[in-house]
């Protein structure tokens, strides 16, 4: 099972080196290369006059937000194709599936157009990609670079880790940033890697997820953000690091085969509307013209070389996390949250009360025990729950049955439902969303990114997508006011069942995750 990032593993991974080792490794010397820098957007390229013409007189940043996984998918295939200049793809997970494909096709269609393409992704999860990125880097006008690279042992998870066991403290530093830019003018932000299940596309498992097109003065910002990334000591070009099939570079046959390029691009199934009432973006940009929500913007993103150069405590002072708490602390009246991993600290626990001592309403949704792709994460959630429910915030976990019944986030089918969202609003007025969790991994371990927003409009867009997540898709929490134990509470139809334990959980879940609650350090969460 894919999964944002193996926590499970974490406890053993070093062992686990150290037993399967039979030669260390290490990266080739590192060649020098110059610095590469986005260029100026050209005025006369087609997305250029889309965004010109959507642009109000002396607006800042517009937006559209995507809840729907298959019409933020859509965006960035039709962005691709309509690109001229240029291309930024930045990912924590870029997967060989059938949406890693379409995408690495529409790059590779662009770069036959004369379009400039930087492809840049973290290398924890490039074991199944690693071939077509590389065939990929051999395109004209292509350069795929490779994010804190694995040297050796490259063909599975555990034995990269296994064949570096003196190297385990730099590869548990991993870039989940999730970024793309057509053009310099437009770009999609959010959390969704590049991978089936968080374009709702996968038959075992799916995720609630957020993305929003951006355009605008925050653009600049973004790719801004982006060049520090691709200069860095920590990045390298993929062909440093991988060996094609036979020790020899794969060439365009190669990726054609792999990619399916012989055949017509598979074609998406894209609902009329989303649950904010849009339709897809592709009309509006053929129209020439898109409705879009305007305010104030900014990006934020951690340094790439967190936490390489730094202490803990000096990455977590300059952390993205630490500006959302500033966010969140600023508040007056309301917060609503999402993250998929909450384990929020005694230094987060006495923001969250403080926010309460002020009668700030605090709103927090997060994965179930059942919705939580890494349970030992849940442990370290858990220890909060009651602390969170006694300082008065509304606290609701997502219900995989009740999301996979709901079919407001498009169709689930069968498939487990989970969170992977990260946003915030905040007084009704200001948002947040990109990749952060709000976790220690997030705070000092992981780069991370987002943008930041005043506009009550987009807020109120927000609000009604996380309010159908935990009103149609949750449960809510409470404390039995008598024994002070909490419940699980949910109203369907006109009845409202209450549960004692948690829902939708085995005995032997529940047993292993208390078991081993304890003794799991919460710093490795």
């Amino acid at each position: 099972m894919k999964i944002p990032i193996a926590r499970s593993l974490r406890l053993w991974l070093a062992a686990a080196g150290i037993a399967l080792l039979g030669a260390c490794g290490s990266l080739p010397v590192a060649q020098q290369r110059p610095e590469a820098r986005a260029a100026t957007p050209d005025p006369g390229t087609p997305l250029a006059g889309i965004v010109a013409a959507s642009t109000p007189p002396g607006e800042h940043s517009g937006f559209r937000l995507m809840p729907l996984g298959v019409y933020s998918l859509d965006a960035r295939i039709q962005l691709a194709r309509r690109a001229r200049q240029s291309l930024v793809v930045q990912y924590y997970q870029l997967e060989n599936d059938a949406t890693g494909r379409l995408l690495m096709r529409a790059v590779r269609e662009a770069a036959a157009r004369g379009v400039k393409v930087r492809v840049l992704v973290d290398d924890l999860y490039t074991a199944n990609s690693q071939q077509p990125l590389l065939a990929l880097a051999q395109t004209p006008n292509v350069e795929v670079r490779l994010f804190n690279p694995f040297c050796c042992g490259r063909g599975g998870f555990v034995s990269r880790f296994a064949a570096s066991p003196q190297d385990i403290a730099r590869l548990n530093h991993r870039m989940h940033n999730k970024l793309f830019i057509a053009d310099g003018v437009v770009a999609v932000v959010g959390g969704r890697n590049i991978s089936d299940e968080y374009f709702v596309l996968s038959e075992a498992q799916n995720f609630i997820d957020m993305d929003a097109l951006v355009v605008g003065r925050v653009v600049a910002e973004l790719e801004t953000i982006f060049d520090a990334y691709w200069n860095a000591e920590q990045v390298w070009p993929i062909a440093e690091i991988v060996r094609g099939p036979g020790a020899r570079l794969p060439g365009d046959g190669d990726f054609d085969a792999w990619i399916g390029m012989s055949s017509p691009p598979p074609r998406l199934a894209l609902p009329p509307s989303d649950v904010l009432g849009y339709g897809p973006i592709g009309e509006e940009l053929d129209g020439g013209r898109m409705g879009l929500l305007w305010g104030e913007a900014h990006a934020i993103a951690d340094p790439p070389t967190k936490p390489a150069t730094m202490s803990a405590d000096e990455a977590l002072a300059t952390s993205v996390t630490m500006k959302v708490w500033g966010l969140l602390l600023d508040a007056r009246t309301e917060v609503d949250l999402t993250s998929p991993y909450l384990v929020p600290g005694e230094k987060g626990m006495a923001a969250f009360e403080d926010l309460r001592r002020r009668q700030v309403k605090l709103t927090l949704l997060t994965n179930s025990l059942a919705a939580n792709d890494e349970p030992l994460v849940h442990t370290g959630y858990a220890r909060y729950r009651t602390r969170l429910l006694a300082s008065g915030a509304d606290l609701y976990e997502l219900s995989p049955e009740r999301t996979t019944a709901n079919k407001r986030f498009d169709m689930f089918g069968k498939s487990l439902g989970r969170l992977h969202a990260k946003t915030a609003a905040i007084d009704r007025q200001r948002i947040f969303i990109g990749s952060m969790n709000l976790d220690p991994r997030s705070a000092t371990q992981n780069t991370e990114m987002g943008v930041v927003a005043d506009s009550p409009q987009l807020a109120r867009e927000m609000l009604r997508v996380i309010n159908i997540s935990k009103l149609q898709n949750s449960y809510r929490l409470r404390l039995d006011k008598a024994t002070g134990s909490i419940e699980w509470l949910t109203n369907d139809g006109e009845k409202e069942m209450i549960l004692t334990s948690e829902p939708e959980s085995g005995f032997f879940k529940r047993f292993y995750n208390s078991l081993i609650a304890p003794i799991v350090p919460e710093a490795l969460l």
